[in-house]
């Protein structure tokens, strides 16, 4: 089988007309033709090339989505291009072999955790405010924190008139000057961890989010970006929903 072939039965499958079993037996049955002849088991076709009919009406093949994590690093914007000539993130992403856009945002002065992809419906339902996507944060605060603020930040404090939703405060470790904290939100305002933070009096030195929903950065280098599995898209749609 040569590099762009595929078996017809899978064709059909990826192109979610049927299952893999159920195409076998359509095939077999003759009701799949391929460039206007009928199909045997076994037959391998070209997909963009050759053209697969099955009971007299073309199949046309999905477009496959591209979902991709980035380890933003700090500096850059999350966007394509911009007019002030700063850095942004599509100038990390060569090679992806298609144009794909963020999936929400992080602040010039953040870094971490960032989706990129082609899929617009992927992009709302993980961006969407009604979906309450939960999203983690590594947070170093300046000069200390106290119960109070910590209650603060936990229950929700006001910003543009209104409170935020309620959030997850863990205290990873201190030192003298300096705090680090594991925050989780579950919306997405802009630079909202850092508003919140400037509301209770604490300043960030360092922000990096580590995760969305149950998808975690791992080890991924600072500047670099990798596919995403499609367990992980899976677990991200489901969770949205």
């Amino acid at each position: 089988m040569s590099e762009n072939e595929v078996r017809l039965q899978k064709y059909l499958s990826e192109c979610g007309v049927t299952s893999r079993r159920k195409a076998e037996e359509l095939i077999s049955n003759g009701k799949v033709k391929v460039n206007g002849r009928i199909a045997s088991l076994g037959d391998k076709i070209k997909p963009g090339k050759d053209v697969v009919q099955l009971n007299g009406k073309k199949v046309v093949g999905k477009k496959k989505h591209t979902y991709i994590m980035l380890n933003k690093p700090r500096g850059y914007i999350t966007t394509l291009s911009d007019e002030q000539g700063r850095k942004c993130v599509a100038d990390l992403i060569h090679n992806v072999g298609t144009r794909v856009y963020p999936v929400g945002r992080l602040d010039r002065d953040s870094e971490g955790l960032l989706f990129l992809s082609d899929d617009g419906e992927f992009a709302n339902l993980l961006t969407h405010p009604s979906n309450h996507i939960p999203k983690t944060y590594r947070v170093t605060v300046r000069p200390s924190i106290d119960d109070s603020q910590v209650s603060a930040l936990s229950d929700g404090v006001m910003l543009d008139g209104r409170k935020t939703l309620p959030a997850e405060i863990r205290i990873l470790s201190r030192e003298e000057g300096r705090v680090v904290l594991n925050i989780i939100i579950y919306e997405g305002r802009n630079r909202q961890i850092r508003r919140m933070c400037e509301a209770v009096g604490l300043e960030v030195a360092r922000l990096k989010r580590t995760q969305i929903g149950s998808v975690k950065m791992g080890m991924l280098k600072v500047g670099d970006w990798r596919n995403l599995t499609d367990d992980e898209v899976h677990r991200l749609i489901v969770s949205s929903k």
